[in-house]
């Protein structure tokens, strides 16, 4: 999978889509990226990039409104602040269509990375946030809190929806990169769910080498404690091993892992490998390094219900500090050693 870490702004321009207006509200000057409206945006481009939703999708055939925009823009033939209008009146024509959608702020923002210039769109979903109000009522001062519902999201908060979109090549396997969160009514029911991957963005989501290595632990681990959940010795075995090929391989064969595990226990093996296939992962998993790297950088451990243990990898693998012992009887001792301070929080 491609990490961006290198993300510059070029330029930036925010429009204003509001459900209750008959128009978009158009910005006609790109944004004065200030160093904390810079900053402000970076933040949730970096924080997006980063986020475990994030996907891969390419454009489908069919024409598209946003795909010929975007790549009209970054091939430079179009303005950037009449492209960036055009986007957002379609958006804004979704909204109008399905009255379940939100009203935004759309940025549109040009952006360079080690991998080459992008345009993002970022949907600005508004906040609930609260202020103060003061009259003067019979020459005394009286003070009420007011909320307020056109607030952004802070730099903390992720976005529900964004996109990130490269200039279509030949070589490329994909061409955006996109986040899709879908929000819940009180009913149930989403709000205009997959309106912004198949009507705004006109594009199939793929999987990447993240998503497939994900896929392949969370299987894993769900059929461990379907199969395994009184045997903490033969559920260590599996986790363990699934550990160690994460890290030392770059290709995963799911029969070779199977038989590795459960060693004469064919009808085992043959029951996992039958479980992940239905599942949706293949024979051979491409694992993403950089993922895994940060996914076992911390270990939580869930014991017997009532115990957690958190430890990062470093500690985990030190058999001086920290040590898994299989008693033979399918339970296991977990050994915490050279303790020379502890505090109760």
């Amino acid at each position: 999978m491609e990490y961006i870490n290198e993300v510059n702004l070029n330029e930036a321009i925010l429009h204003v889509l509001d459900n209750n207006g008959d128009e978009p509200i158009y910005d006609e000057y790109t944004l004065e990226l200030s160093d904390e409206t810079y900053e402000y945006i970076l933040k949730h481009i970096q924080k997006s990039l980063k986020d475990e939703e994030l996907k891969y999708a390419v454009f489908n055939s069919e024409r598209n409104i946003v795909k010929e925009l975007s790549q009209e823009y970054l091939s430079g033939q179009g303005a950037f602040i009449a492209i960036s209008k055009e986007i957002a009146k379609q958006l804004f024509i979704l909204m109008k269509s399905n009255g379940n959608i939100p009203s935004c702020d759309l940025i549109v923002v040009s952006i360079s990375t080690e991998f080459g210039p992008m345009l993002a769109l970022l949907k600005m979903d508004y906040v609930k946030n609260y202020t103060h109000n003061i009259e003067f009522l019979e020459d005394k001062i009286g003070i009420n809190i007011i909320p307020q519902f056109i607030g952004l999201p802070s730099g903390g908060q992720r976005l529900q929806k964004c996109a990130f979109i490269k200039p279509i090549l030949d070589e490329n396997s994909f061409d955006l990169m996109l986040i899709d969160k879908q929000s819940k009514t009180k009913d149930g029911e989403d709000y205009g769910s997959n309106y912004f991957i198949s009507n705004f963005l006109g594009c199939t989501v793929v999987e990447n080498e993240r998503d497939v290595t994900r896929n392949f632990i969370k299987t894993a681990e769900k059929w461990t404690r379907n199969n395994l959940k009184d045997n903490a010795e033969a559920a260590e075995v599996v986790r363990s091993s699934l550990k160690k090929k994460l890290k030392q391989e770059d290709k995963i064969d799911i029969n070779e892992f199977s038989q590795d595990v459960f060693g004469e226990s064919k009808d085992v093996a043959e029951n996992f490998v039958q479980y992940v296939k239905e599942q949706g992962v293949g024979e051979h998993v491409e694992v993403d390094k950089q993922w895994v790297e940060n996914k076992l950088k911390r270990v939580r451990l869930k014991i017997d219900k009532d115990i957690d243990v958190y430890i990062n990898e470093e500690t985990y693998d030190d058999s001086s500090r920290f040590e898994i012992v299989r008693n033979g009887d399918g339970t296991i001792n977990i050994v915490i050693k050279h303790i020379k301070n502890y505090i109760e929080k």
